[in-house]
């Protein structure tokens, strides 16, 4: 009977710990921007769209838009921000959150950001 119990939970874990670590879901964010540091805040959406995933984050009233690739373990997002310029951004999970670093193309310093899950 022990055994069942033990089984049961450990199957209960697997099954609840891919969910827990989806990237999917709505998340307030707060970060840095490379060179000043200067501290930002706002939300930001994570859809999934076949095999990749939309990005939007909405930060002081303006939209950025960007596509992911990655899963529960890492994304990868590659994103528009305002004019013509684009930029990278690398995250890991957190626990239910998210953490990770950005620049701009042809940047040669890091933002940071964390995501914590609404």
């Amino acid at each position: 009977m022990r055994y069942m119990s033990v089984l049961a939970v450990t199957l209960l874990m697997l099954s609840i710990s891919p969910v827990l670590a989806d990237p999917v879901g709505k998340y307030d964010v707060e970060g840095t921007n490379p060179g000043n540091g200067r501290a930002y805040s706002g939300t930001v959406s994570v859809t999934k769209t076949g095999e990749t995933y939309k990005v939007v984050w909405v930060i002081g009233g303006t939209s950025y838009i960007g596509t992911a690739v990655g899963n529960k373990d890492f994304m990868a997002i590659s994103y528009k921000a305002d004019g013509n310029n684009t930029g990278l951004a690398l995250y890991a999970p957190k626990d239910d959150d998210w953490v990770g670093l950005w620049t701009y193309s042809g940047g040669t310093e890091m933002g940071t950001e964390h995501w914590t899950r609404q």
